[in-house]
C-alpha cells in the first residue's frame, strides 16, 4: 500500500534524554546518530524545539540543523517542529531561508502550536490561543517566502511594516512545508489550509476525543479542497517508536528498562500524562500491543507498517520517533537492521535482484549440464594436445 511505490524513511529527534546524564554529551550522540542515518540512506531527519520539563534539550533546531548540515551529505533535516507561537514569524522565516541557503536546499520547515505546556507558561502564552496563533504564523511566513511586495501587517503579538526577505529561498516555489499533528485536528486543518505535508503520530493521542488516522487524513482532504489546495498521502508522515534486534527477544529485552523510563518518569511522572495502567516490565508489550511502538525482528517491522497502512489507508513516510532506551551499539544496530532489511522491501530496490535470483535458479540445472559438458570439453581437449608428451615421458 506504499503510495507512491518509493516510501521515505526518517527520524523524528526530540530528543528524550534522562535528566541525571552529562547533556553535552547526549547532544554529541544526537549528532552521530544523524550521521549514521545519512550513511545507512535515510531520507529525513525532523528536530525539535523545546525549552523546559529537562529531558527534550534542544531548544534551536535551527542551529542543531546547521551543524548536523556540515557532518551529513544526502539526508533532508527538517524543524520537528518549530513552535511558531514563541517566535515572531519574519524570523522564522529568515532563519529558515539562511538554512535553505547553507544546506543546498535540505531543509524543510515542520511548524506546530508547541506541545509542552511548561514552555507556554514561562513564555506568558495562553494554551488556548497557540493553534491559532500557529495559523496566523504560517500564513504569513508562506507569504513571505513566496511573495516579493512588501507586507504590512498588524496582529495583537507582532507587527510587520513593509517587510520582505532579502535572501530568497533556495527552494522553489518555497521551503517544503510540514505541519505536526499530534491531538487536535487543527494541524492536519492548517495541512490543508496550505497543502502542506503531515506528521502524525501512529496513534493519535486523544484526551478529548478519540481520532484515528484516516479521521485526520479526511479533515485534512476537506481543508485542502475548502482552500483550493491538495493534500497527498506521500507527503504523509507517521511517526513510531521503533527497535529491532536479531531476535523479538533480544529486540524486547533491549528496552525494557528503558522504554519503561521514558514513558513512566517523563510522559507520566514528568508531564502528566496517563501512564498506561500495567505493571513497569510489561509498558513495552503494552506500547507494542496497541500499536504505539514497534519492537522486534525486520520481520515484525515490515508487519507493523504494513498495519500502519491499512489503518490510515496509506501514506509515504515511515519516521522513527528517536529514543534514547539502550546503548549506543543496540540503538545504532536497530537503524542498521531496519536501512538493511525494511526499506528495500518497501522502496522497490529488491525487485531486480530478486527476479534475477529467482531466474537464475529457474535454469540452473540446464546451465549445470552446460558447464559440465564444457569442462569435459576442455579437459578431452587437453589430453589430447599433450597425448604424445605422456607417451615420451613414458618411455
Amino acid at each position: 500500500m506504499t503510495v507512491n511505490g518509493r516510501m521515505k524513511f526518517g527520524v523524528f529527534m526530540a530528543p528524550f534524554h534522562r535528566v541525571n546524564e552529562n547533556p553535552t554529551l547526549a547532544l554529541d550522540r544526537d549528532l552521530e546518530l544523524l550521521q549514521w542515518l545519512d550513511t545507512l540512506g535515510f531520507d529525513e531527519a525532523y528536530i525539535g524545539e523545546h525549552h523546559s520539563a529537562g529531558w527534550e534539550t534542544i531548544a534551536s533546531p535551527e542551529v542543531f540543523i546547521a551543524t548536523a548540515a556540515e557532518r551529513t551529505r544526502h539526508i533532508r533535516l527538517g524543524t520537528g517542529v518549530i513552535s511558531l507561537p514563541y517566535h515572531h514569524p519574519y524570523m522564522v522565516a529568515n532563519r529558515m531561508v539562511l538554512l535553505d541557503h547553507l544546506t543546498k536546499g535540505r531543509v524543510i520547515l515542520g511548524v506546530g502550536p508547541g506541545a509542552l505546556n511548561t514552555d507556554a507558561y514561562m513564555f506568558g502564552l495562553d494554551p488556548a490561543r497557540q493553534r491559532e496563533m500557529m495559523d496566523e504564523s504560517l500564513g504569513i511566513i508562506i507569504r513571505l517566502m513566496t511573495e516579493t511586495e512588501p507586507i504590512t501587517y498588524k496582529s495583537d503579538w507582532f507587527e510587520l511594516n513593509e517587510a520582505t526577505l532579502q535572501l530568497r529561498p533556495y527552494q522553489q516555489p518555497h521551503i517544503p512545508v510540514a505541519v505536526a499533528s499530534v491531538e487536535s485536528p487543527s494541524g492536519v486543518t492548517l495541512a490543508g489550509k496550505h497543502g502542506a505535508a503531515v506528521l502524525s503520530m501512529a496513534v493519535p493521542r486523544g484526551t478529548v476525543r478519540k481520532t484515528t488516522l484516516q479521521d485526520l487524513w479526511s479533515i485534512a482532504e476537506e481543508s485542502a479542497a475548502e482552500h483550493g489546495k491538495t493534500v497527498h498521502r506521500e507527503d504523509w508522515g507517521i511517526v513510531s517508536g521503533v527497535h529491532l534486534a536479531e531476535t523479538r527477544k533480544e529486540a524486547f529485552d533491549d528496552i525494557r528498562e528503558g522504554g519503561a523510563r521514558v514513558v513512566t518518569e517523563y510522559f507520566a511522572e514528568t508531564l502528566g500524562n496517563p501512564a498506561p495502567d500495567v505493571p513497569r516490565d510489561q509498558i513495552v508489550d503494552h506500547m507494542v500491543k496497541n500499536n504505539q511502538w514497534i519492537v522486534g525482528t525486520p520481520d515484525d517491522c515490515i508487519a507493523g507498517i504494513e498495519r500502519l497502512q491499512e489503518m490510515s489507508g496509506g501514506f509515504g513516510s515511515f519516521m522513527i520517533r528517536v529514543e534514547d532506551w539502550a546503548s549506543r551499539e543496540k540503538v545504532n544496530r536497530s537503524y542498521e537492521l531496519l536501512a538493511r532489511y525494511v526499506m528495500p522491501h518497501f522502496q522497490g530496490s529488491l525487485v531486480g535482484i530478486q527476479n534475477s535470483a529467482r531466474w537464475a535458479s529457474t535454469i540452473k540445472e540446464t546451465l549445470q549440464t552446460n558447464r559440465r559438458i564444457a569442462i569435459q570439453r576442455a579437459t578431452d581437449t587437453w589430453d589430447a594436445r599433450h597425448e604424445p608428451e605422456k607417451v615420451n615421458q613414458a618411455d
